[in-house]
């Protein structure tokens, strides 16, 4: 069983995004400390604060955002809570999408739009160069090589350190890695959830960090006398907890990021980093989840 003495995310071991940046695997995602349809400010800010706070107090060493968060609030409450940043903490953060309402995402991938997306961030973090910036979606409506031309020159004035893709299939991720250095590939996955594992397994082939978006979705899995709750029990941890685990366990090029609004839900998260799961126990996941 977790204690707090134990929750600490470098338990998750680590690895080096680009080759140049390294991380603890377990991150945190930022999405969930905006309003309701992911739009305005969150419920309690005072909260929003103290999880940003806690995560990093826990080790945590990758924040994951986007300009479209809120849109805005997300990166100014990073900047509010945490500039001048620590040491050795990314802060990754996206671009290429409009939001014209409550849990309404338009993609925009023209060039001038990523740039202006890219500034902002840049203005609101408080910072010269973004550590890892991830088009959010690649526009169907905008050739894709003007899109990855404007990734391609963030990186050359120096705003950009790193680039990630963000929804994407193997073609598209090998069609922008002929121009390209890739760090990082965001896709929907969870235990629930795996519709993308060619990409997982070509990210780690490649030396590609895999951040799974949505991570905690375990639905049905969740039930009693499963593998998940059954694991659970076994560790005494949560169903929530052994899905993270899991998804650490899946590949060593997986970076989890669930996100929280709660700073009791994050230690909850945090403390799936030290979780090992049984090999018996691991597989029965994975053969319910096929």
């Amino acid at each position: 069983m977790t204690t707090p003495a134990d929750i600490d995310a470098g338990r998750s071991g680590s690895f080096v995004l680009g080759g140049e940046l390294t991380v603890a695997r377990l991150g945190f995602g930022a999405m969930r400390i905006t309003g309701e349809g992911i739009w305005g400010p969150p419920e309690d800010r005072d909260e929003a604060i103290r999880v940003l706070r806690r995560a990093v107090e826990l080790g945590v060493e990758l924040i994951d955002t986007a300009d479209s968060y809120g849109p805005d609030v997300s990166e100014e409450l990073i900047a509010e809570a945490l500039h001048p940043y620590p040491e050795g903490l990314v802060i990754a953060t996206k671009g290429g999408f409009l939001r014209p309402g409550p849990s309404r995402w338009d993609e925009d991938g023209r060039p001038e739009h990523l740039r202006e997306a890219l500034d902002g961030s840049l203005r609101r973090l408080r910072v010269e160069r973004i550590d890892l910036w991830q088009l959010h979606r690649i526009d169907p409506k905008v050739p894709a090589e003007e899109q990855f031309g404007a990734l391609g020159e963030f990186v050359r004035e120096g705003k950009v350190r790193l680039l990630g893709l963000s929804e994407v299939t193997v073609p598209q991720i090998e069609a922008a890695r002929e121009t390209l250095p890739i760090a990082a590939v965001q896709n929907r996955y969870n235990v629930a959830d795996r519709a993308w594992e060619a990409v997982l397994d070509h990210c780690e082939a490649n030396g590609i960090g895999f951040i799974p978006w949505f991570p905690l979705s375990i639905g049905k899995l969740a039930r009693e006398r499963g593998p998940l709750a059954a694991a659970a029990a076994r560790a005494g941890a949560t169903p929530s907890q052994v899905a993270l685990a899991w998804l650490l366990r899946r590949s060593r090029a997986m970076l989890p990021i669930p996100g929280t609004s709660s700073v009791a839900h994050l230690e909850e998260n945090v403390g799936a980093a030290g979780l090992e799961l049984a090999d018996e126990e691991f597989e029965a996941i994975a053969r319910e989840t096929a």
